[in-house]
């Protein structure tokens, strides 16, 4: 009875023991971020005009060094209504003054467009410099399992446009693919207006946001994007993600390099 009882008490230990492990196991997997189930599509409005967007550009570089490697995608829109302020804003476009109008009216932002501005996963915006809110928003969409996946792969380049083929996987109706192709960085020495007499460091521009239509049976596909003069693989990168057309929600997002394709491109023939 002795031994039986032993036995009794060692098995209790060892249960409990491993499951203490595989608690302490799931504590340091969510520290980590290694239980990442969802992903944040963080768009900053932005211009080289404001005085108050600098700070906003510094975070969302300091966030996109932090969350290298996992499915945080930054995406900055210039936009171009403080270009008649002082100084013209050369990343700024009309289109993205649009798309921000659009969220103030799908969000309801009571005091209507600003910068800077962060939206994110096309659900929750606040000021762009608020470092603890952007951190809440991106801890709580990377949280959340998708019911849709995108894969993107750039296919082929050529000197004035590039072919990306995109694959959608999941329950996913009523979207559209909006492909940003996006400059990595960049540096402005800025001459007048309110930022005059600084260089500004960017990071993430969105030079071109293409939409493509998706048919609700239509899961896979290739779009052709235009490249600007002074394109180079190694400093660009394409970032797609698909948008609800009724509530502006982004419902699956993922990136495509051009440096890998760039070097496929450049290996010997016969080479492995």
């Amino acid at each position: 009875m002795k031994t039986i009882k032993l036995f009794s008490i060692l098995a209790a230990l060892v249960v409990t023991a491993l499951a203490s492990v595989a608690f302490i196991n799931s504590r340091l997997s969510k520290k980590t971020g290694g239980d990442t189930k969802g992903f944040a599509v963080v768009e900053l409005y932005t211009s080289e005009g404001c005085s108050s967007c600098p700070p906003a550009d510094d975070l969302v570089a300091k966030i996109q060094k932090e969350y290298d490697g996992k499915p945080v995608y930054i995406l900055a829109f210039h936009v171009d209504y403080w270009d008649a302020m002082g100084w013209k804003d050369a990343f700024s476009s009309a289109d993205y003054t649009k798309r921000q109008k659009e969220y103030a009216s799908s969000l309801k932002v009571q005091s209507g467009i600003y910068t800077p501005q962060i939206v994110v996963n096309g659900k929750t915006e606040f000021v762009g410099s608020q470092e603890a809110s952007l951190r809440s928003a991106i801890s709580t969409n990377l949280d959340q399992t998708p019911a849709t996946w995108l894969t993107l792969n750039v296919a082929g380049v050529t000197a004035n446009s590039a072919t990306v083929k995109y694959s959608i996987d999941g329950d996913d109706k009523k979207t559209v693919l909006l492909l940003a192709l996006v400059q990595k960085w960049a540096k402005t020495k800025v001459e007048r207006g309110e930022n005059g007499g600084h260089t500004l460091s960017h990071i993430q521009i969105v030079r071109k946001l293409q939409s493509v239509s998706i048919k609700e049976k239509e899961k896979t596909g290739t779009a052709t994007i235009e490249l600007p003069a002074g394109f180079a693989p190694q400093g660009w990168e394409v970032i797609g993600f698909l948008q609800s057309k009724k509530n502006g929600s982004v419902t699956a997002a993922a990136k495509a390099e051009f440096a890998a394709q760039a070097d496929a491109a450049a290996m010997p023939k016969g080479s492995n």
